[in-house]
């Protein structure tokens, strides 16, 4: 990583693009997104569907990102993807933008621009960059990177552009691939998927389901794993996407 660091913005990015094919799994795009977020300075990134204009929540929109799960679930608790200034700007145009958290969460049209601005604060994630995205059937998303580095400049935001081109194709293909997963989940998997969805923590499973704690974390990893996702929280999303649990 240390050798792509030094390179200028376009050198990095093109040696990047030439790694996107071989990610197989969105694990795989996870760790990748991971290393391209260090590379560029930024402590977060998303890589996300546009959210609906009836969307009442971000986790249901982003498709892999880092950002911390009990920042999103403040975020989702809070009602703030409504009126979202950011989301506003991407549906509103198809150009990559930089963004500065105080500016943008002053153009909320709600009362709640001192809920989010302490929010993004807690968590250094004060600015970044968008790169809106569309995949082979027309479907909008984006790719952004967060943190409290300086601006990116426009030599950064051109590469950055270009390689999140290829990351989403990428996703994309891997989601239409993978609508449904590989191996068959057991029954107990999705009776623990279901009560996870439901908000139930591990231990109140295991007391629902007269099992222990340590079972029922072994069934919601296993799941979690053949749904090809990197949390409980995004196995849940998939599986319900994919009709295994309701």
């Amino acid at each position: 990583m240390e050798a792509l660091v030094n390179l200028p913005p376009i050198e990095k990015c093109m040696r990047l693009v030439e790694e996107v094919e071989g990610l197989k799994t969105q694990f795989d795009v996870f760790r990748f997104m991971k290393r391209v977020a260090e590379i560029f300075g930024s402590r977060a990134f998303m890589v996300l569907s546009m959210p609906a204009r009836t969307s009442l929540t971000l986790s249901s929109s982003s498709v892999i990102t880092n950002w911390p799960p009990e920042m999103i679930a403040f975020y989702d608790k809070m009602g703030l993807l409504t009126d979202s200034p950011v989301i506003a700007r991407m549906r509103n145009s198809t150009r990559p933008f930089v963004y500065e958290a105080k500016r943008e969460i002053g153009n909320r049209a709600d009362e709640r621009n001192q809920t989010a601005m302490e929010l993004f604060e807690k968590y250094n994630m004060q600015r970044g960059a968008y790169f809106p995205v569309h995949d082979s059937l027309g479907e909008r998303g984006a790719i952004s990177l967060s943190g409290d580095r300086d601006p990116f400049s426009d030599e950064e935001m051109v590469a950055l552009a270009f390689l999140f081109i290829h990351v989403f194709d990428k996703v994309s293909h891997l989601r239409e691939m993978d609508r449904r997963p590989n191996e068959t989940l057991t029954d107990r998997e999705i009776d623990c998927l279901t009560w996870t969805a439901a908000g139930k923590t591990s231990a109140e499973i295991a007391e629902i389901l007269t099992l222990s704690e340590h079972t029922v974390n072994h069934y919601l990893n296993r799941a979690t794993k053949k749904l090809d996702t990197v949390n409980r929280t995004q196995a849940v999303v998939k599986a319900m996407k994919s009709g295994l649990i309701k």
